[in-house]
């Protein structure tokens, strides 16, 4: 159903594992986690320009916050005249808050079409039992852009020990059928890599939430609401990653790795440079020549 995804996933993470594989060798681990990594940089370089969209869209409306309010309370009587008026003033400047959206609205579908690609691995590639499948039938499945030998590949393939393609909550007849691809790993095994990962990955989110509330004005975070979406982003977020975790293989939480350190030194680029940019603009003259609040002005001569 979801193949328009599934495929360009699919194909772009067969594009790296075969660039790297050339070089490190295609049954190499890291050749394949390099393959998720360099997924998630593709995807991520595709969508800078929205993303750097949504920050400027972000900070046009908190600009425009002063004048929302006041037509708010000036149409309080009126929700629709009060929800033209708002969207003809956020019209006016070129402002449109769905566009904000785009990114994470792309970023999931990734996200869930690697899963299930990853995921199609093992199926065809482990777990004979469950399917009712020989091993014979499964070493001949191809999976969207990889052959049965990429397939094969993928589920040889092992990180510091540990099968890429394991989470630590794989049950022991899943975890037995790895005999094939070199020998039966213990969870202890997996989860010496699977955990740090987990634990990056909650730090990472934790940060990238710290740096976007640093963000907000005091008036935003004194909102009830705004209040409990950054408990939710500070808190609840990270400690998803380490209770989910250890359903995830080994290369979906290398991608959530790779993905959260992404977004956390890419954002802090993007601030910095949007704050460059507004610092270099030139300072009205009004706001030059104006008395401070309760100066005294001052006749010229």
């Amino acid at each position: 159903m979801l193949d328009f995804v599934y495929y360009p996933v699919s194909g772009i993470l067969w594009f790296w594992h075969t660039a790297f594989g050339s070089v490190l060798g295609p049954d190499n681990g890291i050749s394949w986690a390099l393959a998720v990594v360099f997924l998630v940089f593709t995807v991520r370089v595709l969508l800078y320009k929205p993303f750097v969209g949504q920050i400027r869209r972000q900070l046009a409306l908190k600009s425009l916050q002063p004048q929302m309010k006041a037509l708010q309370k000036m149409h309080a009587g009126d929700r629709a005249r009060q929800g033209a008026e708002l969207r003809k003033l956020q019209k006016e400047h070129g402002v449109n808050p769905l566009l904000g959206c785009l990114p994470m609205l792309v970023q999931a579908p990734v996200f869930i079409g690697l899963l299930h690609v990853l995921r199609s691995f093992n199926r065809t590639g482990t777990g004979f039992g469950h399917l009712g499948m020989s091993a014979q039938d499964n070493a001949s499945t191809a999976n969207y852009f990889f052959s049965a030998t990429d397939v094969q590949s993928f589920l040889g393939a092992r990180l510091f020990g540990a099968p890429i393609s394991a989470a630590i909550t794989n049950p022991a007849d899943t975890l037995a059928s790895f005999a094939q691809f070199g020998g039966i790993p213990s969870a202890w095994a997996i989860a010496a890599v699977a955990v740090p990962l987990m634990v990056i990955a909650g730090v990472a989110t934790h940060f990238n939430a710290r740096a976007s509330i640093a963000r907000q004005d005091d008036a935003a975070r004194s909102n009830p609401q705004t209040a409990m979406t950054n408990r939710m982003m500070l808190w609840i977020l990270p400690a998803g990653v380490l209770i989910g975790g250890p359903v995830l293989p080994v290369a979906v939480l290398l991608y959530w790795v790779s993905n959260n350190v992404w977004t956390y030194v890419q954002q802090h680029l993007v601030y910095r440079r949007i704050d460059r940019e507004q610092a270099a603009l030139p300072v009205p003259q009004s706001a030059v020549t104006a008395p401070k609040p309760g100066a005294k002005p001052q006749r010229r001569r």
